[in-house]
């Protein structure tokens, strides 16, 4: 019916999927060991509403949550309880909005709701809730777990911050960070631009678009900023120009490896042995971090500076 040359090439499609599919099964989809494959076009809207409805038919219930102490928490748990995982400034480029997305984890979200923010330790209002789909915007009366809701953030919010009923005061697990590999400078082009520039390097960091780093003893028109792939520092320098008007100078550094510093006496980190080579800055929290090109550097330090820790993700153990 559709002849030879359509019909061959269908042969050959089905036998691709044969030899490069898994059968089915939903028991494995859950487990993380297959993953479903939908075929369609946003673009032309085909196959969209059987892609969505199918993807909630196949989405698992919400799952248990650990707890920083190694508790788990159950969704069924009838006390709120909820965590941030995503910030992102500038949805809205006329208002300069700030989003906060939150997972709901337990107990049931009501509009307007106070909550215990564990970062803080203080009583945080959720003003502002809501959902969305594309471009259109929805305000939410009540949620419940497994939901995400964006809230407007004044700057109170992190990624990874725990919020729940007073009466819990929890604190979830930690996000894992990964280790920068690659560091530039950054500061303004046009000295003028200067607050421009800071504010966007700040909510560009609270995004976790990248990570920043400042030296001691030098003023702060210039930053040290840590990126995993060369990507985000383009997409950092497009954002700072189309967002905040800011232009900048971008300097690559020479150093791969990353690691925060931990020593018994804060006082010795100043006074680092062997760090001809590399750098001593801090991060967003005030702790210290070696920049170094490679492992045998830091191995060459930890020799020279007996008592020094490092380790590869942040940690309060850390501070100065």
């Amino acid at each position: 019916m559709i002849g030879d040359e359509l019909f061959e090439a269908l042969l050959g499609d089905i036998e691709l999927l044969d030899m490069a599919g898994e059968e089915f099964h939903i028991e494995d989809v859950l487990k993380g060991e297959l993953t479903p494959m939908f075929f369609g076009s946003a673009m032309t809207n085909f196959g969209v509403q059987e892609f969505l409805e199918k993807f909630l038919e196949m989405s698992p219930a919400p799952q248990p949550r650990t707890l920083l102490n190694g508790d788990v928490l159950e969704p069924d748990n009838p006390l709120f309880s909820a965590f941030v995982f995503k910030i992102q400034a500038n949805m809205n480029p006329a208002h300069r909005d700030r989003i906060a997305f939150m997972r709901i984890c337990s107990g049931e979200f009501d509009k307007g709701m106070t909550v215990y923010h564990a970062q803080s330790g203080k009583p945080v209002k959720l003003a502002q809730p809501q959902q969305f789909l594309a471009q259109e915007r929805t305000i939410v009366e009540k949620a419940y777990p497994g939901d995400i809701i964006g809230l407007f953030d004044p700057g109170i919010f992190g990624i990874g911050d725990s919020l729940s009923d007073d009466k819990l005061k929890l604190r979830f697990e930690d996000f894992p960070v990964f280790p920068a590999e690659i560091f530039a400078r950054v500061q303004p082009k046009d000295s003028l631009k200067r607050k421009q520039f800071e504010k966007g390097i700040l909510q560009l960091s609270q995004e976790g678009a990248v990570q920043v780093f400042t030296q001691k003893h030098v003023g702060l028109e210039s930053f040290i900023v840590g990126v995993v792939g060369q990507l985000q520092l383009e997409v950092l320098e497009y954002r700072l120009k189309n967002e905040y008007n800011a232009q900048l100078v971008m300097t690559q550094l020479p150093f791969t490896v990353a690691r925060w510093v931990y020593a018994e006496k804060p006082e010795d980190i100043e006074k680092l042995r062997g760090l001809d080579n590399g750098m001593l800055v801090y991060d967003k929290k005030d702790r210290p971090v070696i920049l170094v090109n490679n492992e045998w550097a830091l191995n060459w330090i930890l020799q020279r500076n007996p008592g020094l820790e490092f380790l590869v993700v942040p940690s309060d153990k850390a501070r100065v």
